[in-house]
């Protein structure tokens, strides 16, 4: 797979990543661990380089990245995550100093390592300054436990404020073509610090490969059961989208899936998206994406697609939006 730099940092992975927290969180039942080890090792024979976990999916998660990449460990960039209570993202935030220097000697357990390449505060805590949780990782890093610092889903103040105490590698947020605010403020400040933004969601949340109908029924446990996007009226008034990502698709010999991904490693050189997946046939499909190419005429044509297009639903639930941005 072809390498992209975050930022300016000195960060280098894979054009994608593989997002590995469906995995055992979020989308209903947890996969074969097997499976799961063998699905990423699956990636990293491929060429991914960019691993992503994170305390709150569960100590499992983090256990399999860990024994998954065990044998590669000196080729590939682990990222995870620190910022809920006891790792549960329904418990609260707590990104205390002393929580954050747990949650490392613990991943660093689970990972099965002597150091986590990209460690990120999942979500941003009001109650700590964020001058004190940068502070607390540039300790980490000048101890060797830590390589790179990231946050996730933060606006601009506090990444400026974090990036004046410890250099910010990167920002992980949402981002596809169907969720578009970061292009409004985030994207040109990341570029103004040199920081690097690595996509969760490229995909949707699976909208956009055109494999979820007005019909699909979601397992019990499945997050997007309660996202306004993925309501009965905004799913149907959504599939305008897919229709028009089939039509992209069809003219490049492309799936929508490829499509999706390919414009956003199309928007800048230093962004990354970590589309996930829990099956080979997709993981395949998504490095496919690396390979096609977006045309400038291609992308103006995207473009005037979308803005016919209105997008129907909001991304989180008003209890969910209260965690992004502070």
């Amino acid at each position: 797979m072809k390498k992209r730099n975050l930022g300016n940092s000195g960060l280098e992975v894979s054009s994608m990543g593989l997002g590995c927290m469906g995995m055992t969180f979020g989308y209903g039942p947890a996969t074969d661990t097997g499976e799961a080890i063998k699905l990423i090792r699956a990636a990293a024979e491929r060429g991914v380089t960019l691993f992503d976990t994170a305390e709150a999916y569960g100590e499992a998660n983090e256990k399999i990245v860990g024994e998954a990449l065990e044998p590669v460990r000196d080729q590939v960039v682990i990222a995870t995550k620190f910022g809920f209570k006891n790792g549960d993202a329904s418990a609260g935030l707590d990104s205390r100093p002393e929580r954050i220097r747990q949650v490392t000697e613990e991943s660093l357990r689970r990972l099965r390592t002597d150091h986590i390449d990209l460690f990120y505060q999942h979500r941003v805590d009001p109650d700590v300054p964020i001058e004190d949780v940068a502070g607390t990782v540039k300790e980490l890093i000048d101890e060797g436990k830590v390589k790179y610092f990231g946050l996730s889903e933060a606006g601009v103040d506090v990444i400026r404020r974090a990036h004046a105490v410890q250099p910010v590698s990167a920002l992980q947020s949402e981002y596809s073509l169907w969720w578009r605010e970061p292009e409004q403020v985030i994207l040109p400040t990341l570029e103004e610090l040199g920081i690097g933004f690595v996509p969760f969601s490229p995909l949707g949340k699976g909208f956009l490969t055109g494999a979820i109908s007005q019909d699909t029924k979601f397992a019990d446990n499945d997050v997007r059961n309660v996202l306004p996007r993925f309501g009965d009226e905004a799913r149907q008034a959504n599939l305008a989208l897919i229709e028009l990502l089939g039509e992209i698709a069809d003219a490049k010999q492309a799936t929508r899936a490829q499509i999706a991904i390919a414009w956003l490693l199309a928007q800048k050189p230093w962004i990354a998206p970590i589309p996930g997946t829990t099956k080979l046939h997709r993981l395949e499909e998504n490095i496919g994406a690396d390979a096609v190419e977006l045309t400038a005429e291609d992308l103006k044509r995207i473009e005037a697609a979308l803005g016919r297009i209105q997008i129907q639903g909001e991304r989180y639930t008003a209890a969910q939006q209260k965690t992004i941005n502070r």
